[in-house]
């Protein structure tokens, strides 16, 4: 065992796995499950579901890390990570993904069904391989692309319910992959330096900034779009329509408060922390929507 190994804490190994992503995953993937099916789904399901589901998810993050260790030491927000501050080493954290990727995937398979297990792996070789090793560093479209993979968590849930593909899972999937580019391109503008310094291909670096809020709003209002698909398609009703539409009055305002503060020399007053609120913005949007499923999924209406 090397010196950093043996000087890791737990919290090390956990900090690898990117918890609060996890966690906001598991949420919606929670949904997918609960929205599958009429009433409630197994409490076995749910729980080994869920359990596999956050193991994936866990490996991959720790393969984002590792490959990304040489970039991350460079850029403020993330040169405390384990691996970049050597508090982990690059052998101990591959351990530590394959143990997630092997035990998570184990449960998928023999425990929930071989359809969420595929999807997962897919997903797994999706973030972990292809976006962080490729696309991450080839296009500026990186985000858009690879948030496909990061889309998925409510369809893992649907499937490991109901065994199959269906349109309720692939529309709370679609959300989130609209979701994705505001909710990441906001927090590009606000690191836009550290990306350049490690020549990162974010669409703020390649494209400049006032292009890049232009299109965060593009996708906002796509996004108020795609929101209330849950409610025509009959899978939820005013309830969730009404949060749905409040919540992206809310992201849109934060939108077009960004735009207005394209001017890079003198932002407009009120537009400097637009950026990081947008972003910030943009978690509780996502979880409170999927919250507004569920209670109207629900109420004995």
């Amino acid at each position: 065992m090397s010196e950093a190994a043996a000087d890791a804490s737990w919290r090390d190994y956990v900090e690898l796995t990117k918890p609060r992503v996890v966690l906001l995953m598991l949420l919606c993937a929670l949904v997918g499950m609960l929205l599958a099916t009429p009433g409630t789904p197994p409490l076995a399901v749910v729980l080994t579901g869920l359990l596999g589901i956050a193991l994936v998810a866990g490996s991959a993050a720790v393969v984002n890390h590792i490959a990304d260790a040489r970039i991350d030491a460079r850029m403020a927000r993330t040169r405390n990570r384990p691996i970049p501050k050597g508090r982990v080493d690059r052998k101990s954290g591959i351990i530590f993904a394959a143990a997630l990727g092997i035990v998570g995937m184990a449960i998928l398979v023999f425990w929930v069904n071989p359809l969420t297990a595929v999807l997962n792996l897919a997903s797994w070789v999706g973030y972990g391989l292809i976006y962080t090793l490729y696309l991450k560093r080839a296009t500026s479209q990186n985000i858009v692309i690879g948030g496909l993979f990061g889309a998925a968590p409510p369809l893992f849930g649907w499937t490991a319910v109901t065994n199959t593909i269906e349109w309720g899972g692939l529309v709370l999937l679609l959300i989130i992959f609209v979701w994705t580019p505001p909710h990441f391109w906001a927090l590009a503008i606000d690191r836009r330096r550290d990306y350049e310094k490690v020549d990162v291909p974010m669409l703020p670096v390649t494209h400049g900034d006032a292009y890049t809020r232009r299109q965060i709003l593009y996708y906002t209002i796509a996004l108020c779009v795609v929101s209330v698909m849950p409610a025509v398609i009959g899978m939820s009703g005013l309830v969730y329509l009404a949060g749905a539409l409040l919540l992206g009055a809310g992201f849109l305002a934060c939108a077009l408060v960004l735009l207005r503060g394209n001017n890079e020399r003198v932002p407009p007053r009120g537009t400097e922390r637009a950026p990081i609120a947008t972003f910030k913005y943009s978690i509780v949007y996502l979880a409170l929507l999927f919250v507004l499923l569920l209670v109207d999924h629900y109420l004995p209406v």
